[in-house]
């Protein structure tokens, strides 16, 4: 039995009243919910608030759920729907936390490409790299964010992106393709890397 079948099973127990079921699947997926949720939320006290509001909004909508996409899919949509939501009510825009650099594996992959010399001028540009990288994520359109959010620091494929924000899969590649080029352009001057070159 696969994740996905376990999930299932465990959703069509939910289904039938067995609420222990349910907590098997808060439990699965709490730790992944709420380190998404960081990255548009930066206090940590409103990230658990909207962990466990999605939490609830997916166990009030689990008897109309089909299983058409993988349950984690599923209660991704969710969560970043409630985030959205939440951050609306509050009047801010999402913002991504610090620690995007350290899950970002090309930005890390551009660190480690620079010679490993532990002098401050070489800490001084890694941490100029990282910066530059934060701010340029920041600074993107709210789907690009997302887009590049899901695929770079969850590790979603395309596919499950493209459920996640209800668009087609071109769409999500055209986000994440716009959304590398945006951060490669605010990397140019830092790496000294040609305008077709992308990191």
């Amino acid at each position: 039995m696969d994740d996905r079948q376990i999930d299932q099973h465990l959703v069509e127990r939910v289904q039938k009243g067995e609420q222990g079921a349910f907590d098997l699947l808060v439990s699965k997926y709490q730790r992944r919910l709420t380190r998404l949720l960081s990255r548009f939320i930066r206090d940590e006290h409103e990230v658990d608030d909207v962990a466990q509001e999605t939490f609830i909004k997916a166990y009030r909508a689990l008897p109309n759920f089909r299983g058409e996409s993988a349950f984690y899919t599923w209660l991704y949509r969710i969560a970043i729907n409630t985030a959205k939501s939440y951050l609306a009510v509050i009047g801010k825009r999402p913002m991504l936390s610090g620690d995007v650099v350290n899950d970002d594996d090309e930005a890390m992959n551009i660190i480690e490409q620079m010679p490993d010399l532990n002098t401050p001028e070489t800490e001084l540009i890694n941490r100029e790299i990282a910066n530059t990288v934060e701010h340029a994520v920041e600074s993107l359109p709210e789907d690009l964010r997302r887009a590049i959010t899901l695929r770079e620091m969850e590790g979603l494929s395309y596919e499950e992106i493209a459920e996640v924000m209800n668009c087609p899969i071109g769409t999500v590649r055209s986000r994440i393709f716009r959304a590398r080029e945006a951060i490669a352009k605010e990397l140019r001057p830092l790496l000294d890397t040609q305008e077709d070159q992308r990191w």
